[in-house]
């Protein structure tokens, strides 16, 4: 099994990271909650945002006012899972993924891994075809050099990890504001160009969609939310950090997908960056291609998240089959290869609106099982007792596979194919010949797992597991005391 603390001395030597997925001591613990308010704001604060209020009238044929409202509604709806999956950093002192064995088994945790390690992956190939066309269109530069540029730059910023991601968010947030409140003002005031586009008759489907896609938004940072949440001090407060992370992570988007729609119904652009350079050149000359750097910038940052995240999920697969020792070695090796796969698959991939609808939703079948089991143990089954030693062994208390957490995740999954509409590749049945191809799998498979995982917990005996979070509590202590 994996060490729960990997090796004696500083969590950063030499300006990187070593930590993984090991246990963090109270002795390292550090940073405000605040900061996670506009940490996450900035996660948010970029195309890729900007480009879910396009697909509102360019996919879903709904009008500025009816994208921002289904929009708006999905954000807050998907920022609460997410913002409450933070609280557990502290807690736990721990990556999101491995505390997941918990609900899962120390093996049996590699299911929901393989639906996280897609999230990451795709999420940075978006990524990487928004800014290679992006760029490739705004000032000619080659698609290739740029993919790969970005790439090199986010790699290293997950290598150098937790700390360095949490003080460039700070910077291009504070940088990046001042730029996006005068081009907001431009287009409520009508300097930024457009027309606005005829009224459309809004349909059912098209609302329900454009909610889904935006709920799936923040719903999917919920694998690693508390990635960087893990470094605060045990005694964080839940509602402290769970309203700092909600108006952080639900901020931003409401304030860009309704920018995004504009973009879409009155300059009827496709292309999210190619959009805010048009937009802020309409109101400012320059303006637009200062918001394209920095809108560039806040992506590669992103991208920077999502492979550190992505390095913590490969890490805990690998040892929940072969025992590895978190170093800052396989933390490197991790990184770039999946550095590499994203990179050849955002090489190939040329549509973003497409290929940014298509990856959201089914990042969000995947992981709307996963999210209901995991806050169902959390918050109503084991109430924020664990023992954090068990985590790091098959011979444990949760066991190598545990039953009832994957039991319900699988049913969670395969009770959304009935209900499933993904574009016109796959529709369910249900979805098909009942619902008039409104999509709710989503919200199914989150009832069903959520469900099911509860009503099996009944027969958990608690109170033994008392005894084993007793004595891995005092494994902690005495680590961290002879640290």
């Amino acid at each position: 099994m994996a060490e729960v603390v990997s090796e004696r001395g500083p969590a950063v030597v030499g300006g990187i990271e070593s930590r993984s997925i090991d246990w963090i001591p109270e002795t390292e613990r550090h940073g405000r909650v605040w900061m996670q308010g506009p940490f996450w704001f900035l996660g948010n604060f970029q195309p890729f945002t900007v480009g879910i209020g396009v697909l509102g009238p360019t996919v879903f044929g709904l009008s500025l006012v009816q994208t921002a409202i289904a929009g708006i509604l999905g954000i807050l709806f998907g920022t609460v899972f997410m913002a409450f999956h933070a609280s557990q950093g502290p807690t736990f002192g721990l990556p999101q993924m491995v505390q997941s064995r918990a609900q899962l088994g120390y093996r049996g945790v590699i299911l929901a891994l393989v639906a996280t390690a897609f999230t990451f992956v795709m999420f940075n190939v978006v990524d990487t075809v928004i800014i290679k066309l992006g760029l490739n269109g705004i000032f000619g530069w080659n698609a290739t050099t740029v993919a790969v540029a970005i790439t090199v730059i986010g790699t290293v910023l997950a290598i150098y990890g937790h700390d360095w991601l949490h003080r460039v968010f700070q910077v291009l947030f504070w940088v990046s504001l001042p730029f996006w409140v005068v081009l907001t003002i431009g287009i409520v005031t009508g300097h930024a160009g457009g027309q606005a586009a005829a009224p459309t008759e809004m349909t059912v489907a098209g609302f329900l969609g454009m909610f889904t896609v935006a709920a799936s938004y923040n719903i999917t940072y919920a694998p690693y939310v508390s990635d960087y949440s893990r470094y605060l001090p045990k005694d964080t407060k839940v509602s402290a950090i769970v309203t700092s992370v909600f108006l952080g992570a639900a901020g931003s988007p409401i304030w860009l997908i309704p920018l995004g729609a504009w973009l879409g119904s009155a300059l009827g652009v496709s292309d999210p960056l190619l959009g805010i350079y048009n937009a802020g050149n309409n109101v400012v000359g320059g303006l637009g291609g200062i918001l394209a750097v920095l809108s560039v910038l806040a992506l590669v940052a992103t991208m920077g998240l999502n492979a550190y995240s992505g390095m913590l999920t490969i890490v805990t697969g690998i040892d929940s089959l072969r025992p590895v020792k978190p170093s800052r070695r396989i933390r490197v090796v991790v990184i770039i290869v999946l550095a590499v796969v994203w990179l050849l698959l955002g090489n190939v991939l040329e549509n973003a609106s497409s290929t940014l609808s298509n990856s959201l939703l089914v990042m969000l079948y995947l992981l709307a099982p996963w999210t209901a089991i995991n806050l169902m143990d959390y918050f109503f089954v084991r109430r924020g007792h664990y023992a954090i030693t068990d985590l790091f062994t098959p011979n444990g208390i949760y066991g190598s596979w545990a039953w009832r957490g994957v039991v319900a995740f699988l049913v969670g999954i395969l009770v959304e194919f009935p209900f499933m509409v993904v574009g016109t590749t796959y529709v369910g049945f249900v979805a098909n010949d009942y619902l008039q191809l409104v999509d709710i799998s989503w919200i199914v498979g989150m009832v069903v797992a959520g469900g099911l995982y509860f009503v099996f917990t009944r027969s958990l005996d608690l109170e033994a597991e008392s005894v084993a979070i007793e004595a891995s509590e005092q494994v902690l202590h005495d680590t961290g005391a002879a640290r």
